[in-house]
């Protein structure tokens, strides 16, 4: 399959350009480079199978060629963003869904939005299954991302409806591995990297409430599953993926310090705004229909992880 692929040079999206070329496909990588960064990439710029162009989703530049797939992962998503450049996050899952609708329907292509477990917002069900709707705060500092991201799937069910586009919509939960940024602003790079430096560790709140952390590896086998799934009935509605191992923050902290042999201590500070006490994803779904579960443990996703930042760090010390 050729597959346009926007988000490429971000953390998920690297992993997804590794292993669907891997897998034999040919890769049309597009990134604006906000989030996203080359040396995610820089490793495929002479592959045959892949092709990068820096381009923005919102202003979309003309394809020629046959495209198969389109995969939608082209969104900042991390905390400080929110505040940092909201409107682009915006217009990024609005007009930028859009557009790489459009495309995939002039092409007759499979399309895929990369949605979030924030469509959640903070939850009153615990384990969330993909038909609660949500507790989100439409005015709230993290709305630029949950809002949006529930609207770039009202559009893409809407382009299923109307047009009979394949469709698919992916809720992605807490993902951590290599290729994460240090100043991602996220959980884990934050604690690994406090934790290497032996700062302190900021844990927001009492470090009560919790996440599920999903492995990358793990999750690029489920969206990968999910793109390529045959067509079914119930295949154009979202699926959770991620994985179903809850622990509070505080818990994750502890661990990080354990691999990281850390003297750093844990400093509290007030939580958030609309920051989710409980966030699980219910995955039976994926598993009836994509045969999808992960298989990562977190210690051993939190040692990769911790190799992959000690290494990084190594190198720009050696610049």
């Amino acid at each position: 399959m050729r597959i346009l692929l926007a988000g490429a040079a971000g953390f998920i999206g690297s992993h997804l350009a590794d292993r669907l070329i891997a897998d034999g496909h040919y890769v049309i990588g597009i990134d604006n480079l906000s989030t996203g960064r080359m040396q995610n990439i820089v490793h495929l710029h002479n592959n045959p199978y892949f092709e990068f162009r820096q381009a923005d989703i919102t202003d979309l530049p003309i394809f020629r060629d046959s495209i198969n797939a389109v995969l939608h992962m082209g969104s900042p998503a991390s905390p400080v963003d929110f505040v940092r450049i909201p409107i682009d996050i915006i217009m990024a899952n609005s007009t930028g869904t859009h557009n790489l609708l459009k495309l995939a329907k002039e092409k007759n292509a499979r399309f895929m939005f990369g949605s979030t477990s924030e469509c959640y917002g903070d939850p009153t069900v615990c384990p969330q299954p993909e038909s609660y709707h949500g507790r989100v705060n439409p005015i709230g500092i993290r709305s630029v991302y949950d809002e949006s991201k529930r609207l770039g799937e009202t559009i893409t069910m809407t382009y299923y409806r109307q047009y009979g586009l394949d469709t698919r919509i992916i809720r992605i939960f807490n993902t951590y591995g290599p290729r994460m940024a240090y100043n991602d602003g996220r959980v884990v790079p934050n604690f690994v990297t406090q934790a290497l430096k032996n700062e302190n560790i900021t844990v927001y709140g009492d470090g009560s409430q919790t996440r599920s952390f999903c492995y990358v590896t793990d999750m690029v086998e489920g969206i990968v599953r999910l793109l390529l799934a045959p067509i079914r009935e119930d295949i154009h509605y979202p699926v959770n993926i991620g994985n179903t191992n809850e622990i509070k923050i505080l818990q994750l902290a502890e661990k990080i310090l354990n691999a990281t042999d850390s003297t750093s201590k844990i400093e509290f500070y007030d939580l958030p705004e609309d920051d989710p006490h409980r966030r699980c994803p219910d995955i039976k779904r994926a598993m009836k229909i994509l045969g999808w579960q992960p298989t990562v443990k977190i210690e051993e996703g939190i040692h990769k992880t911790v190799d992959y930042f000690v290494q990084l760090f190594q190198l720009s010390a050696l610049k």
